[in-house]
């Protein structure tokens, strides 16, 4: 059984606590936990990280599983910054929801952090605003990714998140 990290990408908080669409991530990044409870949990979002690692410990988790990574605002931060907590990690399972999956193997991909993505159930009411948003997010990030490498290689240098 593997111990590497499992990333929960933060997602909105309401009235400090996880709305529907986190929950989900939470219960996925929870089973994976319940499965293998040597495994670190991370969470990682600016204003989300100390919700889900409540929400987590109301369930159960000892905090002492529970990693903070309370600075990240993005997608690519939150992998770059909880990667830095995990250095010598094989690879992060990064829970994110269904939706978010592809973006977040392109980020990954970019950053060169190894990663099995997981998605969770994207709840009902906010799947079609969701995926709608995709089909312009996926190839924004997509461009910024290879806007980055073209100047990274420009430059001579290494690429940057």
């Amino acid at each position: 059984m593997s111990s590497e990290p499992i990333l929960v990408l933060g997602a909105r908080v309401i009235d400090g606590r996880p709305s529907r669409m986190l929950e989900a991530r939470l219960s996925t990044a929870l089973s994976l936990w319940q499965d293998n409870p040597q495994r670190p949990l991370a969470v990682s979002g600016f204003e989300e990280a100390g919700a889900m690692a409540a929400w987590l410990t109301g369930r159960g988790v000892p905090r002492s599983a529970i990693t903070l990574e309370p600075d990240a605002n993005s997608t690519n931060e939150n992998l770059e910054k909880t990667r830095q907590l995990f250095p010598d990690a094989a690879y992060l399972t990064v829970v994110t929801n269904g939706f978010h999956v592809a973006r977040t193997r392109v980020w990954a991909w970019h950053l060169g952090i190894p990663v099995e993505v997981t998605g969770a159930p994207t709840p009902g009411r906010s799947r079609l605003r969701n995926y709608a948003r995709e089909v312009v997010a996926l190839p924004h990030s997509a461009a910024r990714v290879v806007w980055r490498r073209l100047a990274w290689r420009l430059r001579g240098g290494r690429p940057s998140g």
